[in-house]
């Protein structure tokens, strides 16, 4: 029984701080955009992500 003396605080602190992290992920913006990485997991991308080599031109053979 005196365990719960000291569990039920501790209990309610973390649960304060989960409130808190939770409503300060909502005033920085982290739920603005769900769809965004979904959308751009599909995009293809142009860029090459390795450089391409100088193409050999037929004068400088």
């Amino acid at each position: 029984m005196d365990i719960l003396f000291l569990l039920i605080p501790i209990s309610l602190i973390i649960m304060g701080v989960a409130i808190w992290v939770f409503l300060w992920a909502i005033r920085s913006g982290q739920f603005e955009d769900l769809e965004g990485p979904a959308h751009r997991i599909l995009m293809d991308d142009d860029d090459p992500l390795i450089p391409r080599r100088p193409e050999l031109k037929e004068d400088d053979e």
